[in-house]
């Protein structure tokens, strides 16, 4: 490197004469449509940076807006976006860096704000002070011409690791709908077909006309002694909803009456044959995406029932669910699984997500594609709650003095006894580092597989809870959770032994992010920052004078 200074903001050589401002006027009318002045300034910029490479060094790029810079590279270097070799951060700031593209040494020049004021046109046109109509183009670019090394910086920078990585698509693959080339990584289709595509007028999957196979419709009275083609539902507002009439069910002369009271003049008989590699029916598409969705602790909860297939939990536990691929599967056209909450608690038997294909005979297309993305693994699953050992610490001076009774110990058996867990040892401790890093180490000793600490995590000088548990070995920390009331939870671990702690809050709220998180120790599920963000959607308790918690949206 030619060694420019740390930051610099001394004047930097100018490019002097007609000549070269005639070439970069030129190239910016050929290359980007009119002489534009982003570009013409840009290409002075560049080639400021380019003096501070050594001519044997390889060096990339970085534009640090979309707005003409990135043409302003191309024509003055090698780099282009098409090659990989710059990249764009669309930060909105003109400036523009060249680095050794192995060891991510270089230097960034930019347009500095503290040094246009000088220039008034250059100004009007950086900072919008007038319309573009009312600037004055030919002084414009006199400015630039004689002042574009007056009103620029330069710093030394250094490129992360990650950036010096050989761009790459990866894998290729075929998305199933469209039949086009994409990178696998983007998913089981390709981002057009899951909605990114900015066309307003391709022919997607969803507006081809909802083509469906040559179906043979009769009237009601006409249908008699045939087999009709799927299930029928009767709707009596308030007091049932079912399907009084099943596929393949042989209507009789007794049945007319009751499908006229329900609406039904005209039915679908089986009657022609369906050509069943083009096509498949509502029943056997959603049997099909059922048993690929229902993973350990789940089964399909029967034949299907109006085109539809339930899953149900085979045992009690936390429902834990692929979000991700459940939202690929929905932007399948014509295909559709709704589920519970994720790390819903679930009782065995309970139905934890239903699935359909949407018309009654589903294109092979579609439904290829579905199964494509479900792939091997399944969607859900409910994994069980182990009896844990439970050590309980509660810290504050004031109730290990006896001036105020503890019920932090009530509260919190009665929570872990809900999943059959055991306390082994409660210790009292006051406000007191030492003090609450001894009894992390007796409620190790006692057996405990997860200890539960009490208050001492707010912002007084009391608080040392969390100081404490450094100090007997805890790692992996969380500090915060977006949960109102409990944003003062914190987790981590000492060894095996799992850490929770409560704020003081969970005296008088009857549910707090303890009773989100709590559940997740016992499945042995690994809980991060992302996972502590995400809980903020949901995470507002209405603090309601009667709770009804799990069944209300706090949590969900």
């Amino acid at each position: 490197m030619n060694n420019p200074d740390a930051v610099n903001t001394n004047l930097l050589s100018p490019l002097s004469g007609e000549e070269i401002f005639d070439e970069f006027f030129e190239a910016a009318q050929h290359f980007h449509g009119y002489p534009a002045p982003g570009v013409i300034l840009g290409c002075y910029m560049v080639e400021m940076a380019k003096a501070c490479i050594p001519d044997d060094i390889l060096f990339e790029a970085i534009s640090e807006t979309s707005w003409c810079l990135p043409d302003a590279v191309q024509l003055r270097t090698p780099c282009t976006i098409g090659n990989g070799w710059m990249r764009i951060f669309n930060f909105g700031l003109y400036a523009v860096s060249l680095y050794d593209k192995f060891t991510g040494e270089g230097v960034r020049v930019f347009i500095d704000g503290r040094k246009i004021g000088a220039v008034d046109e250059i100004a009007n046109w950086l900072l919008k002070l007038k319309p573009k109509a009312e600037q004055n183009s030919e002084r414009l670019r006199q400015q630039i011409r004689n002042s574009h090394h007056l009103i620029c910086s330069r710093e030394t920078i250094k490129v992360g690791p990650e950036y010096l990585i050989k761009r790459s698509q990866g894998p290729i693959a075929i998305c199933p709908l469209c039949r086009e080339a994409y990178p696998s990584t983007h998913g089981e289709i390709c981002r057009q077909c899951q909605g990114d595509s900015p066309y307003l007028n391709r022919k997607t999957r969803d507006s081809k006309g909802f083509e469906t196979p040559a179906l043979k419709s009769v009237r009601v009275e006409e249908a008699i002694g045939q087999k009709i083609l799927h299930d029928m539902t009767r709707i009596v507002p308030g007091e049932h909803k079912g399907a009084d009439f099943r596929r393949g069910q042989t209507i009789t002369g007794g049945d007319i009456c009751r499908l006229q009271q329900m609406g039904r003049y005209n039915l679908y008989v089986d009657d022609a044959p369906i050509d069943s590699h083009k096509w498949i029916h509502e029943d056997e598409a959603a049997e099909a995406f059922a048993s690929a969705m229902a993973g350990e602790g789940t089964r399909p909860e029967g034949k299907p029932r109006e085109g539809k297939v339930n899953i149900v939990a085979d045992q009690s536990g936390l429902l834990m669910i692929d979000t991700e691929r459940l939202y690929k599967f929905n932007l399948i056209p014509d295909v559709m699984a709704a589920a519970r909450k994720n790390y819903t608690k679930i009782k065995e038997g309970k139905r934890i997500a239903g699935t359909r294909a949407i018309p009654l005979y589903l294109s092979r297309e579609n439904f290829n594609a579905a199964i494509a993305v479900l792939g091997e693994k399944p969607l859900f699953k409910v994994q069980p709650f182990k009896s844990a050992k439970i050590g309980i610490l509660v810290t504050g001076t004031e109730i290990f003095q006896g001036l105020v009774k503890d019920k932090f110990e009530g509260i919190l058996t009665g929570k872990v006894l809900q999943y059959e867990c055991s306390v082994v040892k409660t210790i009292i401790v006051p406000d007191d580092r030492k003090a609450i890093t001894d009894a992390v180490g007796k409620l190790i000793d006692a057996g405990s597989e997860i200890i539960i600490t009490t208050a001492g995590l707010s912002v007084d000088p009391e608080d040392l809870t969390l100081k404490g548990l450094l100090d007997a070995g805890a790692t992996d920390l969380l500090y915060g959770a977006a949960v109102l009331p409990g944003a003062m939870t914190v987790l981590g671990r000492i060894g095996n032994v799992s850490l929770i702690g409560v704020p003081a809050c969970a005296l008088f709220h009857k549910t707090t992010s303890f009773d989100l998180l709590f559940p997740r120790l016992l499945t042995d599920i690994p809980i991060n920052r992302h996972d502590l963000a995400e809980l903020a959607h949901g995470g507002l308790c209405l603090e309601c004078q009667t709770c009804s918690f799990p069944k209300c949206p706090f949590g969900k």
